[in-house]
């Protein structure tokens, strides 16, 4: 069970601490929820093979000896970790860790099972992929060897070998059309910002992964990729430096995201043949046709680039470097090597997550922190532009791809809902649509209080968090600054396990949590006005609303190392998920009347940040 301090809040002159010496009142419900029939619905029981299994997972979680209007979380899940020994040496582990394990499962008995799939199929080919995958014993013998052949037949490198003067674009073309290696600049086909109902190409800046703080783990990374493909170790250190001095100079090019922003440089349409005028180093048509085959392409095609400075102060650094082409070379072979190296042996698998866990730990850190800072600065700018209609967001944020073909960036057995800056869209995959967070049989109470509130979630991202379409002149991006700092103070105040919450780094989440968990809630209602034959779950005791908030909590539970705690605070923007859970209720008027919380009470404050 959580250590968890409920710091009361104290910059308000209306709310009043319980003084030290005075005690709690006991609980007044002796273990078990009195149901509230103030409603006067009385839901029949949902006795379906699914609610069933639903109710034994919520009866697993409960601590009925916990008051719910003193800590709701460890009410609703002081029980979990006691019934839920996934795997006892992982440091954290969650109801979603859970989930994605029973959906890595049911697509390893898919995989594994007798196979009648066409040859060529879909299915044929996910099947054929991972059994040689599999097959670690073959994987281990046969070492760097099948890159090495592969190198050999793009021209080689002065690593291990010698270059054969390959041309520079016809490499870099080679490398985008087989092997999905993008070295200088990403291409892809996504919806266009101006109608999100139709593609265009774009043409964006790399991944801005590296800060100063782990350039020297990255050169050591790079220089251990050399010498696993059989580098010698001086030629391996000449070159990888060089190679080392191209990308840093790369990146110093990329123009930072908040003046990208503020210049409205994320979506700049052209075609190919401007772009060609502006940046001649890459032979654009060439290039795009190889990663696009085999759609067939002109100069005139329309393109969108995410960033022409950089592509542009690209194009001039290709050209700077024109007389050590071989480092050129080496440079795109290190990112062929980098792209195909999680499939290849043990060696080359323990060098990448070695460098993960420094990007983890440093970079992660940073980045993480510098962006919310950003977004939290971006919201407090007082913009003069009328807030854009509701309606309006939501059509961008659900609009219709359906005569469109692209691939989502996460799998559909993902258990993690996001939003898509890229698609404009806020995407739940279909891993999440399972006990105990979905099921069409459930009360819809349930469905409303842990779906509900993450379609909220998301929602809310993607009118807070991201840049709204370039030719939308109404969009406005400010919330009143008391209800920010009214956010921030609350969570700046909790504590779990002795460490203190920054409520600045994670006011963000706690934002959508907030105002997610208050949208779900008004949904549900509306829909239960309009359906008033409800259903519940037997023997809980808990009335169809209490229902909603207890199915909310238990999506959260799950148990966490201190030492697993202490980096999770560091780098990741949202609360923990005690304080995802009392931080929200306790700022909902709505679970305080239904479970009769006393005022002042933990879960039930005197002052409550409305976001929504």
């Amino acid at each position: 069970m959580s250590d968890i301090e409920l710091a009361m809040p104290t910059w308000s002159h209306d709310h009043k601490p319980r003084p030290p010496n005075k005690p709690r009142p006991q609980n007044r419900y002796k273990g078990k929820i009195i149901y509230n029939s103030s409603s006067h619905v009385f839901p029949e029981s949902c006795t379906t093979a699914s609610c069933l299994v639903l109710l034994a997972r919520l009866q697993e979680a409960q601590n009925g000896t916990i008051d719910p209007c003193e800590d709701f979380f460890n009410y609703a899940c002081g029980n979990w970790e006691a019934n839920n020994t996934l795997d006892i040496d992982i440091p954290s582990v969650n109801v979603f860790d859970v989930l994605l394990e029973e959906n890595h499962l049911i697509m390893k008995k898919l995989l594994e099972e007798p196979q009648l799939a066409t040859n060529g199929s879909a299915k044929e080919k996910a099947v054929r992929f991972y059994t040689s995958c599999m097959n670690t014993d073959q994987i281990e013998a046969q070492g760097a060897e099948p890159l090495k052949k592969l190198i050999n037949e793009i021209g080689g490198w002065n690593i291990t070998g010698s270059w054969k003067q390959t041309d520079f674009n016809q490499t870099l073309q080679i490398l985008m059309e087989k092997y999905n290696t993008f070295p200088f600049f990403k291409a892809y086909v996504g919806p266009s910002s101006s109608d999100p109902s139709t593609n265009i190409i774009q043409v964006g800046l790399l991944d801005e992964r590296f800060v100063l703080q782990v350039l020297r783990s990255y050169y050591l990374y790079l220089k251990k990729l050399g010498e696993l493909m059989g580098g010698h170790t001086d030629s391996t250190s000449t070159y990888i430096s060089l190679a080392f001095s191209f990308i840093s100079n790369l990146q110093k090019i990329v123009t930072p995201l908040k003046k990208r922003q503020e210049k409205r440089m994320l979506f700049h349409h052209t075609t190919i043949k401007k772009l060609q005028e502006k940046a001649p180093a890459i032979d654009w048509l060439s290039c795009l046709q190889a990663a696009f085959h085999p759609v067939q392409l002109n100069m005139s095609q329309p393109i969108a680039v995410h960033d022409m400075d950089y592509l542009k102060g690209m194009s001039q650094l290709i050209g700077q470097w024109q007389n050590r082409r071989d480092v050129l070379q080496t440079y795109m072979i290190l990112c062929l090597v980098g792209n195909l190296s999680p499939a290849l042996d043990s060696q080359f698998q323990k060098a990448r997550q070695e460098l993960a866990n420094v990007l983890d730990s440093r970079a992660g850190n940073m980045v993480r922190y510098v962006l919310s800072l950003y977004f939290f600065s971006l919201l407090t700018y007082t913009s003069k532009n009328e807030r854009v209609p509701m309606k309006a967001i939501i059509s961008f944020a659900y609009c219709d791809f359906s005569p469109l073909h692209f691939s989502w960036e996460v799998p559909s057995w993902s258990v993690h809902s996001y939003y898509s800056l890229r698609h404009h869209a806020v995407v739940f995959p279909a891993g999440m649509f399972r006990n105990p967070f979905f099921h069409t049989e459930f009360p819809s109470a349930v469905n409303f209080g842990v779906m509900g509130f993450f379609m909220a979630h998301e929602l809310l991202h993607s009118l807070y968090d991201y840049v709204l379409p370039e030719n939308c002149s109404t969009c406005g991006l400010n919330i009143p600054a008391e209800d920010k700092d009214c956010l921030v103070k609350q969570y700046g105040n909790y504590s779990l396990n002795g460490h203190s919450i920054n409520g600045s780094f994670t006011f963000l989440e706690n934002l959508a949590d907030t105002g997610g968990l208050a949208i779900a809630y008004q949904a549900y209602e509306k829909w239960f006005a309009k359906h008033r034959g409800v259903t519940n779950l037997p023997k809980l005791g808990l009335s169809h609303y209490q229902l909603f908030f207890v199915s909310f909590a238990h999506a959260m539970c799950g148990r966490q190392s201190l030492e697993s705690l202490k980096a999770f605070l560091h780098k990741d923007p949202h609360s923990p998920p005690p304080l995802r859970v009392l931080g929200s209720l306790s700022n909902s008027q709505h679970f305080s009347r239904h479970f009769q919380c006393p005022s002042e009470s933990p879960m039930n404050p005197a002052l409550k940040c409305r976001i929504w």
